[in-house]
């Protein structure tokens, strides 16, 4: 079973059979593995018989020490009209990461009310799981991340900076909408899927903030009656990933045990290479965005070996998106077609494929 980002919503956007993307393919192996990705899409679109207009964006770490923003002030309005976007990665040495990150990803996430971090992970054909003895079926899930508020927020400072009562605070943010959209969102998941939801908390800890997301998720649930819904601690979550994963579906979770989640899931599930996400806006009034889960891994940047699978496939959950489903579902086909043969391989999947290699053996896939 599989989940793509258009699953649980209606209708499609539509710009007669042409869609407007704005690629940034951002720093590190985000510019290798974009390129396959643009391959991999505009084959799939010309043989479904709609296209792509690309418009590509030097917004980057690279960028920024040039300039000293990641992107331009007007930025958000620029990405305001495309249909869609398909992001590489962002991060480089001297670059601190909350720079990049608080430059471009999460202004935009905000901008255009991404609320939904949805991260699908799963065990694909010809690859294998660090848990032995687990099969492919045990090994599928979907984390559902509330991505716009919860522990990463603004709020907060560094004060007696230097001094030895130097201290900071840092706060977090829970607002009911917030809660409720995003939880309301996994349970209609829930639906198309196995009908299961675990929630993540740790409200023997945060007195005011996990209380509270409990409070809100009973109260969801209880409209729900055809979904099993559960509560875990984050920490007793994190260990039945690796010891129980096929009691898990669909994990819905705030911004940061979200992220933390994600990554483990997918480091289950085959490696961070084979995990794509979107940053979804489901009412469409803005552009959701798609990326694959890992980051820029500079130490291998253009040498032509980094794994593309992610990023295809966050090619496939953008055309999901977008309402052109069948294509989508052909990426996936392919992607699993070349992975399950094994002929080729990038080195991380312990083959000796090129990036490029790979790409195009999921684009001859597609024929």
């Amino acid at each position: 079973m599989t989940i793509q980002a258009g699953t649980i919503q209606a209708g499609t956007i539509q710009a007669g059979n042409s869609y407007r993307i704005a690629g940034i393919p951002g720093d590190g192996i985000g510019v290798d593995v974009t390129v396959e990705a643009r391959k991999v899409l505009d084959r799939v679109a010309a043989s479904h018989g709609f296209s792509l207009s690309w418009k590509e964006f030097d917004w980057s770490c690279e960028r920024y020490t040039k300039t000293g923003s990641m992107m331009p002030g007007d930025g958000i309005d620029q990405l305001s009209r495309f249909d869609g976007i398909l992001l590489g990665a962002v991060g480089f040495p001297g670059v601190p990461d909350h720079v990049s990150l608080w430059g471009l990803l999460i202004p935009v996430r905000r901008a255009f009310t991404q609320y939904v971090n949805l991260r699908p992970v799963r065990l694909l054909p010809g690859t294998t799981s660090a848990l032995a003895g687990r099969s492919a079926e045990e090994l599928e899930m979907v984390i559902v991340r509330e991505n716009s508020e919860g522990e990463y927020s603004e709020i907060g400072g560094r004060h007696n900076r230097g001094q030895s009562n130097e201290f900071v605070l840092q706060e977090s943010v829970f607002t009911r909408i917030g809660v409720e959209r995003i939880i309301r969102y996994a349970f209609e998941l829930a639906k198309t899927r196995t009908g299961r939801v675990c929630s993540a908390t740790k409200s023997n800890g945060l007195i005011h903030s996990m209380p509270f997301w409990d409070e809100v998720f009973l109260e969801i649930a209880s409209e729900y009656p055809d979904v099993r819904a559960e509560q875990c601690h984050v920490d007793a979550l994190a260990a039945r990933m690796v010891q129980a994963p096929d009691r898990l579906d669909v994990v819905v979770a705030s911004n940061l045990f979200g992220d933390i989640l994600s990554d483990l899931a997918a480091a289950v599930t085959g490696g961070l290479g084979m995990a794509p996400s979107g940053n979804i806006n489901p009412s469409r009034e803005f552009p959701s965005m798609f990326e694959a889960v890992h980051g820029s891994a500079p130490d291998i940047a253009g040498q032509g070996i980094a794994n593309p699978v992610a990023q295809i496939l966050a090619g496939a959950m953008l055309l999901d998106h977008l309402g052109e489903i069948a294509a989508a579902q052909d990426v996936h086909a392919a992607v699993e077609k070349v992975l399950a043969e094994g002929t080729v391989r990038t080195p991380d999947l312990g083959g000796k494929s090129t990036t490029a290699e790979l790409g195009s053996a999921v684009v001859a896939a597609l024929s």
